[in-house]
């Protein structure tokens, strides 16, 4: 594989940043220079310091060269691949798009993609993204584009949307999940060892987290009929509120065991692709209380939560340990091998609408199958899934499309229609005014 230049905006970050250079260390093909920027410039220095260690602890010193570049344009210029991870505002701007919501009796259980918090994120960062277009046009015009930020779909929508030429795609590990739930579920069925999530393949469509699988098969054999006989059995859906409360106790915001994903393949004959945290924001009949979400299993991220969290991420020490590189779930690295030219793969990826999604304009921002190979992404026709959940893409899908021009037009009267549209909003117009006003304030860029 040829030298690769790689700029990460929000280099300094401890999650992604630090997770796509230890898949760069494991990659022992990859080498070039690493360009971290961040507009927290000593964060961005400091992770200099944590890939060193990275590439040494995983015997890779030498394959890359990396640096902490303040300018974005210096730091873009001459890119292969850009790669963008960052949290549009500070931590603390998410008590807007969270508490203030509950207050009104509007429940999220995440709240960074759909429902009023991930609209109010969309308005901070899309903003960004435009900007970032613009910058990337003047300065690596030809790089491809990986974002990993949310609401995925309206931030590679703004990439889109300010540089209409630009070579996008966002990466969701979402789908992931699916495979791998499929996977065991697969071992269980063939009394054979658990197969490797690439092995399960999916046809996939929808928008990033609100997908749907329309056909699952593990080496041909078909996966969906079985799990449809499994809905037969009643303990599928059992009461998950014990479940739910040891996960409150334990902290364990992420886990789910796709119940809700279930009760899509049951009600609307389609499995859902996303996890149940996502999947239940972007329909009016999970979040009506803690107790009917309790009743999944699932909980919702509180704020408290968050703040902790960034707060201990910024003052994270990493021992070697957590620093070697291991075969990861995520896909970063594989793709930009792919658009190298050194391999060819078929993943899902968010890209611009050519058709591949049926039943939803083209250029739209859509989730489904693509192709990558050499400076190439061809996407996968996916099937149409059952008209009822068609309906339900193509609301969420127009919904967006609202927000994206919203932003671009600096129109928070078209953003208010937007937040009267979603599925969430159980408001009198009134209060819905009252709490999108108060969400304006509270959500804005602070840094």
């Amino acid at each position: 594989m040829k030298e690769t230049r790689i700029c990460i905006i929000g280099g300094g970050g401890r999650l992604w940043a630090i997770q796509f250079m230890k898949d760069l260390a494991y990659n022992a093909m990859t080498n070039g220079t690493l360009v971290l920027y961040d507009i927290d410039k000593e964060a961005a220095r400091n992770n200099v310091a944590v890939a060193n260690r990275i590439f040494k602890v995983n015997d890779s010193e030498g394959r890359f060269q990396v640096v902490a570049v303040d300018d974005l344009d210096e730091a873009l210029t001459g890119c292969d691949l850009v790669i963008v991870s960052i949290e549009p505002g500070k931590t603390e701007c998410r008590y807007g798009d969270l508490v203030l919501p509950e207050e009104y009796g509007i429940l999220q259980s995440v709240g960074d993609t759909t429902g009023p918090g991930g609209i109010m994120r969309a308005r901070r960062a899309l903003p960004i993204f435009f900007d970032l277009a613009a910058h990337i046009k003047a300065s690596c015009p030809d790089a491809w584009v990986i974002n990993y930020t949310n609401p995925m779909t309206l931030c590679t929508a703004a990439l889109y949307k300010a540089f209409p030429g630009i070579k996008a795609l966002g990466c969701c590990h979402e789908v992931f999940h699916t495979q791998n739930y499929l996977a065991e579920k697969a071992a269980k069925w063939f009394g054979v060892p658990v197969p490797d999530r690439r092995e399960i393949k999916i046809d996939l469509s929808g928008v990033n987290h609100f997908t749907f699988v329309t056909g699952a098969t593990w080496k041909g054999r078909d996966l969906i009929a079985p799990l449809k006989e499994e809905l037969k059995d009643p303990d599928t859906f059992a009461d998950g509120t014990e479940t739910a409360q040891k996960r409150l106790a334990g902290e364990d915001w992420f886990e789910c065991d796709q119940k809700i994903a279930l009760t899509f393949l049951r009600d609307f004959d389609t499995l859902g692709a996303a996890g149940d945290r996502h999947l239940a924001e972007f329909v009016p009949w999970f979040l009506t209380a803690d107790a009917d979400l309790h009743r999944y299993g699932v909980i919702r991220t509180p704020y408290s939560w968050r703040l902790k969290s960034a707060a201990e991420k910024r003052g994270k020490i990493f021992e070697d340990e957590d620093l070697k590189a291991s075969l990861s779930d995520e896909e970063g690295v594989d793709i930009m091998r792919c658009l190298c030219g050194d391999k060819t793969m078929v993943t899902n990826v968010n890209r611009p609408n050519e058709g591949q999604i049926s039943f939803l304009p083209k250029g739209r921002i859509v989730e489904s199958n693509g192709v990558i190979s050499e400076d190439s992404i061809r996407p996968v026709m996916a099937s149409d899934p059952p008209l009822a959940i068609q309906n339900l893409i193509r609301r969420v899908s127009d919904i967006q499309e609202m927000v994206l021009q919203a932003v671009w037009d600096k129109d928070d009267d078209l953003l208010f229609s937007a937040f009267l549209s979603d599925p969430l909003m159980n408001l009198s117009v009134e209060k819905a005014r009252e709490l999108f006003d108060k969400m304006l304030e509270a959500s804005s860029i602070k840094y």
